[in-house]
């Protein structure tokens, strides 16, 4: 089975690639001044979202609940490890769809935020991935 854990921690590197690099972009997008790089962060934007960042999510999911049902389901009651990360990976979700809010606002030039708050809303993913990381490797409790 440590190849279900392969292909968990692979997908989860591309997902979090999508969630650090997006964020950046909106960062660059929300000081462009001109149409055409205006055009140019809508296609990128796209493209990341939808061609790498979620199906990097999806397949995350997919392959770690496959490693739940099949070597972790009974440990699941008693590991409240598991519990903690489970429900941080549900409010990185909220995260991930709410890049996707923002992602339409650009495309529909809506958007309201400066650059300055997408150089915050950036590190948001580091402290998901640090507190995943190690309740993962750790199992704390």
């Amino acid at each position: 089975m440590l190849w279900l854990k392969a292909m968990h921690l692979i997908f989860m590197v591309t997902w979090f690639a999508g969630l650090f690099y997006l964020p950046r972009l909106f960062v660059y997008h929300a000081m462009s001044d001109d149409a055409i790089s205006d055009q140019r962060f809508k296609v990128m934007e796209r493209k990341l979202y939808y061609g790498i960042t979620t199906p990097g999510m999806v397949l995350t999911f997919v392959f770690g609940l496959w490693m739940l049902q099949d070597y972790a389901w009974a440990m699941y009651a008693s590991a409240g490890w598991l519990h903690l990360k489970l429900g941080l990976l549900l409010v990185l979700v909220i995260y991930h769809l709410y890049c996707g809010k923002c992602l339409q606002d650009f495309k529909h030039n809506r958007n309201q935020r400066s650059h300055v708050y997408y150089r915050w809303f950036n590190e948001i993913p580091v402290l998901f991935l640090v507190a995943i990381v190690f309740l993962a490797v750790l199992k704390p409790f």
